[in-house]
């Protein structure tokens, strides 16, 4: 058979806490910490009335450490309990606050253990109302490294020339390109210039909206334009152009696109088109035998 004995103080068990701690504590109801000087010059934090490694009293100079500090060692808790001061996961920590030669024992949340480590630095996270206790910081927090912006850019492209003409020719469901009368390449999309020779290009051509994939990437990351992930981005040379454009493939399992793949372009709806490269869906197999590449 085993007694229990309760012992209860109504009310609360009143002490009073002598002039070190209670200015250590009028301080906390602040917002600021302190520390006490020992007579070898080293500040305790929290303040003791002697210093434990001589047993000397201190000097009664106290002297306002931190906020921030350095976290020396810690411990990782799961599962909180009903008594601790956070009811999520958190870390008891001993902090060396800036300008301290102590550490003081305090709680730290973190999203995880890995945001810890021996060295980190953190801030105190007060509470709205302190009253002079040391729950009055609530606990801390690592420092702040990022940031999370949401940026959005939004533009508006005023096309012109060779551009203007192109993306024309797209609205009513061509590609337009332009040959060299020298070097006889065709570039697509249209320009006005020939990058290699430097001569002008005063021919356009309609060219087909069949062509094969020269290159291309799988990509695993979301786009709004992709018809799913992971999708793939590719080079295709127009049948009849010199030069590759680049384009969403679609209508077939990503692991299946090849090089030398023939592939046509899939078109919104004529209803639906304006001068934009929007008008191409994507590019989808043929299943025509693929083109060797030279």
């Amino acid at each position: 058979m085993v007694a229990q004995h309760v012992l209860e103080f109504p009310g609360g068990y009143t002490r009073t806490t002598g002039p070190v701690i209670g200015r250590f504590l009028s301080e906390l109801r602040a917002r600021r910490i302190v520390g006490v000087r020992t007579a070898e010059g080293r500040v305790l934090v929290p303040p003791l009335e002697y210093d434990p490694a001589t047993g000397e009293p201190v000097t009664g100079e106290y002297v306002e450490v931190g906020p921030a500090g350095t976290i020396t060692t810690w411990a990782w808790v799961d599962e909180p309990l009903d008594t601790h001061p956070l009811d999520r996961p958190f870390a008891w920590a001993l902090i060396r606050l800036d300008g301290a030669d102590s550490d003081l024992l305090h709680a730290v949340a973190a999203e995880n253990p890995k945001a810890l480590a021996a060295g980190a630095r953190v801030w105190p996270v007060w509470r709205d109302r302190p009253t002079g206790h040391i729950t009055d910081i609530s606990h801390f927090a690592p420092e702040v490294t990022k940031i999370v912006s949401e940026v959005r850019a939004e533009y508006r492209l005023q096309a012109g020339g060779a551009l203007r003409v192109f993306l024309e020719g797209v609205e009513r469901g061509v590609f337009l390109g332009s040959r060299c009368e020298q070097c006889e390449k065709v570039y697509v999309p249209l320009r006005l210039a020939c990058p290699e020779c430097g001569n002008t290009l005063p021919e356009t051509l309609e060219l087909p909206d069949t062509g094969t994939i020269t290159t291309f990437a799988i990509n695993n990351l979301p786009d709004p334009r992709a018809p799913e992930v992971p999708f793939v981005s590719a080079y295709i040379l127009l049948d009849g152009a010199d030069i590759p454009m680049i384009a969403l493939i679609g209508d077939v399992p990503a692991h299946e696109v090849r090089q030398g793949m023939r592939v046509k372009a899939v078109w919104v709806p004529e209803s639906e088109r304006t001068a934009s490269m929007a008008n191409i869906r994507w590019f989808a197999p043929t299943g025509e035998p693929d083109v060797e590449l030279t």
